[in-house]
C-alpha cells in the first residue's frame, strides 16, 4: 500500500496536483483513491463531476476512471456514524447551559471530527488492503498540521486521563443529579470514545512509516507561500513523517516574451532558488502555468504528464530524514546529515527564527520551532557524517 499526502498554503494548486497524481497512478494499473481532507472540498469540481452524481454518492467513494476514485467526506453523515453518542451528550450539555437546541447540536459539532473520520477511513482502507494507493488532497496547513497531530494526542488523552475521567463520572454521577441539572456523561458517551479510540488504533503507525506514507508539499515561486511551505517542511518533520519532494507550482515558462511578464519571470527564478536553499536535499519537481484552467479529466492528466514524465508517482523520491529533533538533558538537538565535509567547511548563522546552514557554496535554510528559535545559547559540533546543533537558556538568563 501507498499513502501521498499533497499538502501546502490554500491556492498553491494541491487539489489539481493530488488529482493528476491519482490518475497516473490509476493508469499504472494500480487501484487508487483520491480523498479531500478539506471541508471546502474542491476535489469533485476539479474533475467537473456532475452535481447529480454528488447528491446521489455524497460521503462515499466515487469512480471517476478506470481503477479510481474520489471520496469527499460529508461531515454530518460522519457524526452520524462515529460521534452518534458523543455527539448527542455535547449537544445536550450545551442546551442545559442555555443555547438554543438547534445551535447547541452544530456547536458541538468540535474542531477535529471530521478529520477523525478521514483517519478511520485511512485506518479501514488500510488494514482491508481495499485500495493500493491513497492519495490525500490536505487542507490548508494549519488544519493539515491539526489532522497529523490528532492520533498522538488521542492517544494521550486515552492512556492519561480516559480511565481516570469515567471512573469519576461513575462514582459524581448519583451525587451530582441532586445538585446541579448539569448533565455529566454516561456510559453510552465514554464506550463510544472507546470504540472510536479502537478503530483508529494503529493508524499513527501507518501515517510514520516512510516505506507506506510521505509527504510532498506544494508551492508557488513567491516569497510568503515559500515561507509557509518551510513551516510547513518544519512541522510535518516533528511529527516524523517523511517529505519526499516539493512540487513548484504554476512556473511562467521561458516561452512567454511578453515584456509584461518578464518582471514575474525574474521573481519566480529567484525564488526557485531560494526554494533550493531551504530544502535541498528534497528534490523539486517544477509544474509551468496552465494556458487554461485545469479542469476535467484529459486536462489533469497532461497535468500528471508534466509533472512525473516518465517515472511513477508512488516512487519515493527521497528517503532519508533531512533532519532529527529531539529534547534531552533540558536542551534541543538538531542533526543534519552532512557528509563528506570538513569542520572548516561548515559555517552557521541564526536570523530570527531561522538558522542558516552554509557548507562551502551551498546554503541551507531551516526553520525553527518556536520554542528553540527563543534560546540564546547555540553550540556545534561535527561528527562525520552528522552535524549535530544544540540549543539551550542562556546560563545568565
Amino acid at each position: 500500500m501507498r499513502i501521498i499526502f499533497f499538502a501546502g498554503k490554500g491556492g498553491v494548486g494541491k487539489t489539481s496536483i493530488a488529482a493528476a497524481s491519482g490518475i497516473k497512478a490509476a493508469e499504472m494499473g494500480n487501484k487508487t483513491i483520491i480523498m479531500s481532507l478539506d471541508v471546502a472540498h474542491s476535489l469533485s469540481d476539479i474533475f467537473d463531476l456532475d452535481k447529480n452524481l454528488l447528491d446521489q454518492n455524497r460521503g462515499i467513494p466515487i469512480k471517476v476512471g478506470n481503477k479510481l476514485w474520489i471520496q469527499e467526506l460529508d461531515v454530518q453523515e460522519e457524526i452520524q456514524n462515529n460521534w452518534g453518542d458523543i455527539h448527542k451528550y455535547l449537544s445536550l450539555l450545551l442546551n442545559s447551559a442555555g443555547f438554543d437546541e438547534i445551535l447547541a447540536e452544530e456547536l458541538a459539532i468540535l474542531p477535529g471530527m471530521e478529520e477523525i473520520g478521514l483517519l478511520l477511513y485511512i485506518n479501514r482502507y488500510a488494514r482491508n488492503k481495499k485500495f493500493d494507493v491513497i492519495i490525500l488532497d490536505c487542507a490548508p496547513t494549519g488544519e493539515s498540521l491539526r489532522f497529523i497531530s490528532i492520533p498522538t494526542a488521542l492517544e494521550w488523552y486515552m492512556k492519561k486521563l480516559f480511565r481516570m475521567e469515567r471512573t469519576i463520572a461513575k462514582y459524581i454521577r448519583p451525587v451530582a443529579r441532586r445538585i446541579t441539572d448539569v448533565p455529566l456523561p454516561g456510559k453510552d458517551y465514554f464506550d463510544a470514545i472507546e470504540y472510536l479510540f479502537e478503530r483508529l488504533r494503529g493508524v499513527n503507525e501507518i501515517l510514520t512509516d516512510p516505506k507506506i506514507t510521505t509527504v510532498r508539499l506544494v508551492t508557488n515561486p513567491e516569497k510568503i507561500v515559500l515561507k509557509e511551505t518551510q513551516r510547513a517542511f518544519m512541522y510535518f518533520s516533528l511529527y516524523k513523517m517523511s517529505i519526499d519532494a516539493i512540487i513548484m507550482n504554476r512556473i511562467l515558462p521561458d516561452v512567454i516574451n511578453d515584456e509584461y511578464f518578464q518582471d514575474w519571470q525574474e521573481s519566480q527564478k529567484k525564488y526557485m532558488k531560494t526554494a533550493e536553499e531551504y530544502f535541498s536535499p528534497i528534490p523539486i519537481f517544477p509544474v509551468n502555468l496552465f494556458k487554461e484552467e485545469v479542469l476535467g479529466y484529459d486536462r489533469l492528466r497532461l497535468l500528471a504528464e508534466q509533472l512525473y514524465r516518465d517515472t511513477s508517482p508512488l516512487n519515493r523520491f527521497f528517503e532519508e530524514e533531512p533532519y532529527h529533533l529531539v529534547k534531552e538533558d533540558g536542551q534541543y538537538r538538531l542533526t543534519i546529515k552532512l557528509p563528506f565535509v570538513v569542520n572548516k567547511d561548515i559555517e552557521l548563522s541564526r536570523v530570527s527564527d531561522e538558522l542558516i546552514l552554509r557548507v562551502g557554496s551551498v546554503k541551507r535554510h531551516i526553520l525553527l520551532p518556536r520554542q528553540m528559535a527563543a534560546l540564546k545559547s547555540v553550540k556545534a559540533g561535527y561528527e562525520e557524517p552528522y552535524l549535530s546543533v544544540y540549543f539551550r537558556r542562556d546560563d545568565h538568563g
